[in-house]
Order: C-alpha cells, then sequence, then structure tokens
C-alpha cells in the first residue's frame, strides 16, 4: 500500500512539473526560476529513498529542458506579435516601445488603424492557439475557450497605457 501511494505522488509530481510548462511558461511554479522548488521536492525523494539520484537527475533535466523549450516559443510568440502590430501599424517596433513608455497606448499609436490592429493581434493570438492544438499543448475544447476570449484580451491591450512589453498574453496561450 505505501509503494503504490508513494508511486502516485511521483508520478503526480513528474505531471505536474511536465504540464506545468504547457502554456509556455518558463517560471517552475513549485518555488521560482532554475527549478529551485522542484529540485527541493526532489531531493526529498531521494533522501526517503522513494527515487534514485539518477532518476532525479532525469526529472530535473526534463524540467529544464522544457523550461528552455517554453521560453523559446514564449519568445517566437512575442516576435509575431511585435511583427503584427509594426506591419499593421508601418512603424518600427522601437518607435512603438518609445510612444508605449513615454505613456501612450497601442490605441493612441494605432489612430484610425485601431481596429485593424485588434483584428490582426486577435488573428495572430489564434494562430498561436491553433498551434498550441497541433502540437498536443492544449485541447481542442481549452482552445475554444482561449478563442473566445481573445479579442476581449487583445482590446484590453490595446487600450492599456501602461507598458507591458506585450506580456498580457504569455506567449498566446492564456485562459
Amino acid at each position: 500500500m505505501k509503494k503504490r501511494l508513494i508511486a502516485a505522488v511521483v508520478s503526480t509530481a513528474v505531471a505536474i512539473t511536465v504540464s506545468g510548462t504547457t502554456f509556455a511558461s518558463a517560471d517552475d511554479r513549485m518555488g521560482g526560476r532554475e527549478g529551485k522548488g522542484i529540485n527541493t521536492l526532489l531531493s526529498t525523494l531521494v533522501a526517503n529513498g522513494t527515487i534514485t539520484q539518477s532518476q532525479a537527475d532525469a526529472i530535473a533535466k526534463a524540467a529544464t529542458d522544457l523550461r528552455g523549450a517554453a521560453k523559446a516559443m514564449k519568445e517566437a510568440n512575442r516576435a509575431s506579435l511585435d511583427a503584427v502590430v509594426t506591419s499593421t501599424l508601418g512603424i518600427s517596433l522601437d518607435t512603438v516601445k518609445s510612444r508605449m513608455k513615454a505613456g501612450e497606448s497601442l490605441a493612441q499609436i494605432a489612430g484610425d488603424k485601431k481596429d485593424a490592429l485588434i483584428a490582426a493581434l486577435s488573428a495572430e493570438v489564434n494562430k498561436q492557439i491553433d498551434a498550441a492544438v497541433a502540437a498536443g499543448k492544449v485541447t481542442a475544447a481549452q482552445a475554444a475557450t482561449q478563442k473566445a476570449k481573445t479579442t476581449e484580451r487583445v482590446t484590453k491591450m490595446v487600450n492599456n497605457i501602461k507598458y507591458k512589453g506585450y506580456k498580457a498574453f504569455k506567449g498566446g496561450y492564456r485562459g
């Protein structure tokens, strides 16, 4: 009985570690950046004899690899959003960023192109959600829920005056 319980805990810990990166989050939700929390958990499991050190090392490496992949995906998605903004508005990214830092919203910068910007960004975010479905990162049901919120989220981002560097999207997969 005790072995089954321990196996279930280890399986759950691994599943949580793997699924925690699904939405392109570069953070380790179990205690900060760089796997500090998961490493503490794994050290405890090794000390208790629940898993071996080589198993802990393999889990830690997998978590690190997933964080790296998630960060790369997040940066690529952000670059895609930046490209949509600059191509829709016809100005450089540096100009957009400096104007936003000076207190302008994307809506103010876009002027009469605001509706086109919202439509283009919404299409890009939905494309990123579709890519997440194709990659097996989210289910079709999760994607449908996220897509239902896309235009509202994009509109809020465009109208927001506070500069956030497009962080509101978290790589485009936030539900």
